[in-house]
Order: C-alpha cells, then sequence, then structure tokens
C-alpha cells in the first residue's frame, strides 16, 4: 500500500470518530475493503475514497471546539463523564482506568493524537503517592468506588499520637487517593459521581465523611443532587451527583434543566431483529421462572422482569452477563432476550437509536459489564452544562453561548427530529 500507510489511513479514520463499519459507509467500500486498507494489504489504493476520508477528518477536527479549560479523568470506565465535558470545551489531559477491557474501549473511543500529552495510567494509587505526577487541571471528574470508612474519635488520634482528618479517616480507601490529589492540586472544580445508596452507605457514616473532607478540609464550597435517568433514557438509574467549587460561585442545583412530560420508552432503542444468540436458552428461561416462583411464596421479590416496547426499563447492572435477569425483552415465541451490547449502549445514552457510533471493541461479556457500571452520558451531559458557565468564570475564559446539539435533547425527541 504505497500511496498511504496502513497507520496514516487508520489515523484519518480516528480523527474523522469513524469505525470500520461507517467508513465503508462513507466510502462505498466493504468492510473488508476497509480492513485490507487498515492493514497495507489492498493491491490498489483508491485515492479519491482516502481523499473523502481526509475530508470527513478535517471538519470533525474543525468542528470540536476550542478547548477552554482542562480536565482529568479518574476511574474513567468507558468515558461516561469524559465525552459530556469534551463537548463543552474541555480537554482531558489524564486519564486513569484499572481495567483492562475498559481501556480498550476507552481508548477506541477516545483516540488521541500522535502529538498529545494526555497520559492514560491504569492504578491511580502510586499517582495519588505522588500527585505531582498528574498534570496541573481546571476539573477533576471521578466516578469512584464507594468504600466504608474506620472512623475513630479525634481525641483518640490525638491521644495516641495519630494524625486525623482524611489522612487518618479515609486511609486505605479510593476516595483517600482522590482527597490526596485533590488537596495537592487544588483544581478550579470537580465533579465526582456514586451511587444513590452513597448517603445511606455504612450508616450515613461513609457520606458525611466524604462531605466533610470535601468542605471543612479541602475547603471546597460543594453541593449535592440525586437524579434520576427516566427522563432521558428509557431507564430508571438513579445517582447521586457531587459538585465542588475552590471558590464560591453560585452553583446551584436547582438550576439544572431536566426534560418535562413524558419520556422515552424501550421501544425507541430496541432494534427490530436481533441475533438469536441473545434469546434465552430453554433452560436458563426455566431455571428464572423457578427462582422467581420460588421466591414469591416466600414473600420475596427476586427474580426476572420482563419488558415490552412501552415500558422503562430498571437499572442496568454489572451482572446483566450473567442472565439478563433484571431486563429481560418481551418478543414473539416462548423464551424473552437479553438487550443486545448495542442496545446497552442507548440505554446508557451512550449513542442515538439507529445509530452505531460508539465503539464496542470487546466481547459481549465485557461489553455489559461496562455499560452497566456507567453512567448515563445525557445525565452528566445536563450537569456539565450547568456546570460550564461557573468553570468559565473559574478559570476566566470568559463569555460563552450555549449549544444545544441533537444528543442534548431526550432520546424520543431526538428520535423524532
Amino acid at each position: 500500500m504505497n500511496a498511504e500507510t496502513p497507520t496514516s489511513f487508520e489515523e484519518l479514520m480516528q480523527r474523522a470518530g469513524l469505525d470500520i463499519e461507517a467508513t465503508a459507509s462513507l466510502l462505498d467500500m466493504s468492510e473488508r475493503s476497509v480492513r485490507r486498507y487498515i492493514n497495507g494489504e489492498a493491491k490498489r489504493v483508491d485515492r479519491l475514497k482516502v481523499e473523502k476520508l481526509r475530508e470527513a477528518a478535517n471538519a470533525a477536527c474543525c468542528n470540536r471546539p476550542v478547548p477552554s479549560f482542562t480536565f482529568i479523568d479518574l476511574f474513567a470506565g468507558i468515558g461516561g463523564l469524559r465525552r459530556p465535558f469534551e463537548e463543552i470545551g474541555g480537554r482531558c489531559v489524564f486519564t486513569s482506568e484499572w481495567d483492562r477491557y475498559s481501556k480498550e474501549t476507552y481508548t477506541a473511543n477516545f483516540p488521541e493524537p500522535a502529538d498529545s500529552h494526555h497520559i492514560l495510567a491504569g492504578d491511580i494509587r502510586p499517582y495519588a503517592n505522588n500527585p505531582a505526577d498528574i498534570p496541573e487541571h481546571d476539573v477533576l471528574l471521578a466516578g469512584f468506588p464507594c468504600q466504608p470508612f474506620s472512623i475513630a474519635g479525634v481525641s483518640k488520634k490525638n491521644a495516641l499520637g495519630r494524625p486525623h482528618g482524611f489522612l487518618c479517616d479515609t486511609q486505605g480507601t479510593l476516595f483517600y487517593d482522590l482527597a490526596k490529589i485533590i488537596d495537592h492540586r487544588r483544581p478550579p472544580a470537580f465533579l465526582l459521581e456514586n451511587v444513590k445508596n452513597l448517603e445511606r452507605h455504612d450508616g450515613g457514616k461513609t457520606f458525611a465523611t466524604i462531605m466533610h473532607v470535601l468542605q471543612e478540609e479541602l475547603g471546597y464550597h460543594v453541593s449535592k443532587r440525586v437524579v434520576s435517568s427516566a427522563p432521558w433514557v428509557p431507564q430508571k438509574r438513579e445517582r447521586i451527583f457531587i459538585v465542588g467549587f475552590r471558590e464560591e460561585s453560585g452553583f446551584n442545583f436547582d438550576d439544572m434543566v431536566i426534560p418535562q412530560g413524558d419520556g422515552p420508552t424501550l421501544g425507541e432503542i430496541l432494534d427490530p431483529e436481533v441475533d438469536p444468540k441473545y434469546t434465552l436458552t430453554a433452560h436458563m428461561w426455566q431455571y428464572l421462572q423457578d427462582y422467581k416462583k420460588k421466591h414469591s411464596k416466600a414473600g420475596n421479590g427476586f427474580g426476572f422482569s420482563l419488558f415490552g416496547p412501552s415500558d422503562v426499563a430498571r437499572t442496568l447492572s454489572a451482572r446483566y452477563y450473567k442472565d439478563g435477569s433484571e431486563i429481560l425483552i418481551a418478543q414473539q415465541g416462548d423464551r424473552p432476550r437479553r438487550l443486545t451490547p448495542r442496545e446497552c449502549a442507548r440505554l446508557m445514552g451512550f449513542e442515538n437509536p439507529g445509530e452505531t457510533s460508539f465503539k464496542i471493541p470487546v466481547s459481549d461479556t465485557q461489553a455489559y459489564r461496562q455499560f452497566g457500571n456507567s453512567v448515563v452520558v445525557p445525565v452528566v451531559r445536563a450537569v456539565a452544562s450547568l456546570m460550564r458557565p461557573h468553570i468559565e468564570a473559574a478559570v476566566g475564559t470568559g463569555d460563552w453561548m450555549p449549544v444545544v446539539h441533537q444528543h442534548e435533547l431526550p432520546l424520543h425527541e431526538a428520535f423524532a427530529s
């Protein structure tokens, strides 16, 4: 492949934000031919097609906002927090994610140019021990894990000559590492995300400690809100968002714009035809029915949940790969089916109905885990939009005008347009 090297063709695809399927559609080629171009196996290169791809890459670059602030993405998963903050003008300078399969999906969807100084790290703890190794940044993003803290009285610690505050109260937890980074870098703003039950975890002690550390010890002005995803996507998923600003900003979660009226339903994200492999086996379907019947007699609510196109689903969990029991889709025939990974991408708001823009380079098992552990992107988008003027005021980037993209609409409105 003399005229265009494999690397440059693949780089053009990445710059254009296109996967193999989308590239084949744009250039009117087969996916096999695209792979041959990438691998350098094509005997003849159609320069017109390469130029068309280059134009798409240039257009994509021109449409990206000029970065007005920097951010870091901790416990990043597959990038659900990153995308909305890039959309409002942020540039990611550091990412931390320990799971290798999640990193594979992350890098497929957020390729960095060759001259980028972006760092993709694994375990955050070595960096927390040396926080100067993390680049300076304006905003810290983190969907941090929830862990219990061992809290003893300050007087007892003083008597034993031990440190108190977050250096002791949160020692050994990932929030402790997060606090050390914030303490060292002092970013103007942060956004933390966690499960709704964080407020009640360990009898409320965990959340009380977190808020004390952020407000009293680190000195940030902190707001919190539990937000349901149902106005944006057909899923009842509640998560707590914690926003902090180093200086008083006037940020108020009550100003958050939430779509009104009936939200979207599953019919808007389901494919009309799916591979039969997603239909439950006769054995698994019988097992789930027997399991539910057994617990119903005992007065428990355990078992499967069956949904149709007019319904709103339960929360998608990381265990979905095991049996799909929390969200089974009714269909013609004797047995229901699981959601496909592509439908999970839409259920989490990574793409709109009918799209295949989000790259899923991993197995179905890993994809289910990743989407089940992720955030709902349109919810984060609403939080980012609310934070934007306060971030720009904090970093002194001047005036801005809100831009409404099609993907900022609820799924049912975006689909209708």
